[in-house]
C-alpha cells in the first residue's frame, strides 16, 4: 500500500509521474517507482528504494519515454522494503504492468496454484499474484483484447478469485495504451483536463493539474484512454454516469508555505482550520443543518441514549475530549473506544446509540470495519467526522461532519486534531440545545466563545514558539517523558506524549495525573522531565499543582502549559507556557495542544530528524 498515480495524456509521462508521487509522500513509504508506457506499448519500468528523490536520480541515468504510465510509492506490507518488492510489478511475459494498494488476504493460495502452473515471481509481495492471474486470464482471451467490454471481463475474471482489499492500476501491451483503474476498500478517483487524464489513491496527486475530480466507488472501474476519455463503469459493464466534483484546495495548500517542514505549517494552519470548520455551522439558526450533516434531525438527537465515539490514535484522543463534553454539554453517556480493540468486544448497542467515527482520512481500515459492524445493528445511527472528500468511511456512515482542514501532510496530525475538537464542541452544544441541557443564553454564550477561540490560538502559537525552541535545545537528549494532565485535559496529555514519540523517538507516557502516584512515579526522578497541562480555569487545578508538587520533590524537571498571570505555578514549574485566558476550562485542550505540538516538532528538528515522514509510520492505515 501507499499512493498511486497513473496518466495518459500528451506530455511525457514521467515527470507528472514524479510529481504525482511526490504529492503523495506524506503517506509514508519505503521504496517507489513508474512504468511509462511508450507510443509503441513497451513498458519501461524504474523503482528504487528509498525516497522519491533517489527514484528521480535513477531516471536521469535511466530515462523512460511515453506519454502514459503509472507509479507507486510503497509501505511494506508483505516483503521487506527492496527493489525486488517495490512496484510497478509484472507477469512472466512482461505484457502486463500494476500497482496496488491493500491486502490480497489469499495470496498464498494463489500464489501456490500459480507456482504449480509454471509462473515465476519476482517478489515477496501479495500484489504480484495479481499480475499472473491477469496474464492467465488474458491468453484465454483470444479477440477483442483492447475493447472497453473484454477489458472488464478479463478484470471481473481475474477479481473473482481475489480475496481482499484493493485499489488495482492495471494495463496490458494488447490494450492499446488503456489503463484501468479497479477498487474495492482503498480509494481511488480519477482526473481530467481537456487533453489528459488521470488516477490517484489521493487528491494531492492530482491537484498540481486539475481540480475536477471524480471519486470511484466499490465495485467500480475507470478506463483511461488516449483522447482524454475516462468512462466510468460497474464491474458487471454497466456504464456509471458520475459528475466531476471541484476540489476546493489549491496548489499552495498543499506546499510548505515558507515553513521548513509540512507539520510546522500545519500546526500554524491549527487557527484556521479551526475557524473554517465552525463557518456556517454555529449558533441556533445553523443546528438543523449541522444535524443534517451528520444524518440527524432534532427528533433523533431527542431519542438519543448514548454515543460510542470510534477512532485510533490521534483521534480517539479528539473523541476522549468529546466524551467530557458531549456528558457534561449535551447529557449523553458517552464511550470512546480504540476502533481496533471495539471490533474484538461485546457490543452492547442498540435503539437511541450514535456511532460516531473519527479519522482524518477517511480510510482507517479498523474504524472502518468497526462502523460497518455498528451501522448493522438494528436502531444505530452512525455518523463520520472525516477531513478526506469522498473517501470511504464519509459513504459507510450515514452523515459525515467534515473538517475543513485541506491537505494535512505531515504523517503527525495537528490541525485535523483542533478541527476535530471543533465539531465535538459544535456537536455537543447543538445536542445540548436540541435537547435542553442548555438554555438560549448558555448555548450562546459557548458559541462566542468557540469563535474567539481561533485569536486565542494565534496568540498562543506567537507566545509558545520562542519557549518550546529553548525548550527542545534543553531537553531533546532526555531519554523519556511523563505527560500528565487531569480532567478534559487528560487526552491532551496522551496526545501531547504522542506527538513527542511519534516524531523524535523519545519514549514518552501520558498519564491521568491523578495515577501518576498508582505507578508511575517510580520512573521520576533528575532524568524525567513531566510536561504537565495545569490551566488556572480548570477545576481540578489545586489537585494537578499537588500532583507536580510530588514529581519536583522527586527530582523531575517540570514544564507547565498553564494560564497567563498564574504566579503561583512557578512555584512547582521550572518553565512555563502561559496560555491565553480561555472563557470556560472546556476550551483549554485546544490551546493546551498546540504547547505540545511546537515542543515536539523542535525537538524532532533539532535532532535532525525526518519531522514530515517519521521511521514506520504513514499517514493513512488503510490496513489493519
Amino acid at each position: 500500500m501507499c499512493g498511486i498515480i497513473g496518466y495518459i495524456g500528451q506530455r511525457e509521462a514521467a515527470p507528472l509521474l514524479i510529481e504525482g508521487l511526490r504529492r503523495l509522500e506524506y503517506r509514508g513509504y519505503d521504496s517507489a517507482g513508474i512504468c511509462v508506457i511508450s507510443d509503441a506499448g513497451k513498458f519501461g519500468i524504474v523503482r528504487e528504494v528509498g525516497k522519491i528523490a533517489r527514484l528521480s536520480e535513477k531516471l536521469i541515468k535511466h530515462p523512460v519515454k511515453g506519454t502514459s504510465g503509472v507509479g507507486h510509492t510503497r509501505w511494506s506490507t508483505h516483503g521487506a522494503p527492496n527493489h525486488d518488492n517495490a512496484h510497478p510489478h509484472t507477469d512472466c511475459t512482461g505484457g502486463i504492468v500494476l500497482v496496488h494498494n491493500g491486502i490480497i488476504e489469499n495470496y498464498l493460495e494463489l500464489k501456490a496454484q500459480l507456482l504449480a502452473k509454471g509462473h515465476r515471481f519476482q517478489s515477496d509481495t501479495d500484489t504480484e499474484v495479481v499480475a499472473h492471474l491477469f496474464e492467465e486470464q488474458l491468453f484465454k482471451v483470444k479477440k477483442a483484447q483492447s475493447s472497453d467490454a473484454a477489458i472488464l471481463a478479463v478484470a471481473r475474471a481475474v477479481l473473482s478469485k481475489v480475496k481482499g482489499s484493493y485499489a488495482l492500476v492495471v494495463s496490458a501491451n494488447v490494450w492499446d495504451g488503456k489503463i484501468i483503474g479497479l477498487r474495492k476498500e482503498c480509494p481511488l478517483v480519477a482526473g481530467k483536463t481537456q487533453d489528459e487524464v488521470f488516477l490517484a489513491s489521493d487528491i494531492p496527486a492530482l491537484l498540481p493539474f486539475t481540480k475536477e475530480v471524480v471519486f470511484i466507488e466499490d465495485g467500480e472501474a475507470v478506463i483511461l484512454k488516449p483522447g482524454a476519455h475516462a468512462p466510468l463503469y460497474k464491474l458487471t459493464g454497466q456504464a456509471v454516469r458520475r459528475d466531476a466534483v471541484t476540489v476546493p484546495w489549491d496548489n499552495l495548500m498543499a506546499a510548505k508555505g515558507g515553513h521548513k517542514h509540512f507539520m510546522h505549517k500545519e500546526i500554524y494552519d491549527g487557527p484556521a482550520s479551526f475557524e473554517d470548520t465552525l463557518r456556517g455551522r454555529i449558533y441556533d439558526e445553523n443546528i438543523d443543518a449541522l444535524l443534517r450533516e451528520l444524518g440527524l434531525n432534532r427528533s433523533k438527537v431527542k431519542g438519543l441514549g448514548s454515543i460510542n465515539i470510534l477512532g485510533c490514535g490521534t483521534a480517539y484522543y479528539a473523541g476522549l475530549v468529546g466524551e467530557y463534553i458531549f456528558e457534561h454539554f449535551a447529557g449523553l453517556r458517552t464511550h470512546v473506544e480504540i476502533a481496533s480493540e471495539f471490533r474484538y468486544r461485546e457490543r452492547i448497542t442498540g435503539p437511541g446509540t450514535l456511532a460516531l467515527a473519527i479519522s482524518q482520512s477517511g480510510e482507517t481500515a479498523d474504524t472502518l470495519a468497526a462502523m460497518k459492524l455498528l451501522k448493522a445493528r438494528s436502531g444505530v445511527t452512525t455518523a463520520g467526522i472525516i477531513n478526506q472528500i469522498g473517501s470511504t468511511m464519509t459513504r459507510t456512515t450515514g452523515g459525515t461532519l467534515y473538517t475543513r482542514c485541506g491537505p494535512e501532510i505531515g504523517v503527525a496530525s495537528t490541525k485535523a486534531f483542533v478541527a476535530q475538537l471543533a465539531t465535538l464542541y459544535l456537536s455537543a452544544f447543538a445536542f445540548g440545545r436540541v435537547r435542553g441541557v442548555l438554555s438560549a443564553v448558555e448555548y450562546k454564550s459557548l458559541c462566542d466563545g468557540l469563535v474567539h477561540l481561533s485569536s486565542s490560538m494565534r496568540m498562543a502559537l506567537q507566545r509558545f514558539e520562542p519557549l518550546a525552541k529553548d525548550l527542545a535545545a534543553r531537553f531533546q537528549n532526555a531519554k523519556g517523558f511523563l505527560y500528565l494532565g487531569r480532567h478534559v485535559m487528560y487526552p491532551v496529555a496522551l496526545e501531547g506524549a504522542l506527538k513527542l514519540k511519534e516524531i523524535s523517538y523519545i519514549h514518552a507516557e501520558g498519564y491521568a495525573s491523578g495515577e501518576m502516584k498508582h505507578g508511575p512515579i517510580a520512573l521520576i526522578d533528575e532524568q524525567m522531565p513531566v510536561f504537565a497541562f495545569v490551566p488556572k480555569s480548570s477545576s481540578v487545578y489545586a489537585k494537578t499543582a499537588s500532583n507536580l508538587e510530588e514529581a519536583r520533590a522527586r527530582g523531575a524537571k517540570i514544564i507547565a502549559v498553564a494560564s497567563e498571570g498564574d504566579k503561583g505555578i512557578y512555584k512547582v514549574a521550572d518553565h512555563v507556557f502561559e496560555s491565553p485566558k480561555s472563557m470556560t476550562e472546556w476550551f483549554d485542550p485546544v490551546i493546551g495542544v498546540i504547547a505540545a505540538q511546537l515542543f515536539a516538532y523542535h525537538v524532532a528538528n533539532l535532532k535532525g530528524l525526518d519531522v514530515d515522514q517519521p521511521r514506520n509510520l504513514a499517514k493513512s492505515v488503510t490496513v489493519e
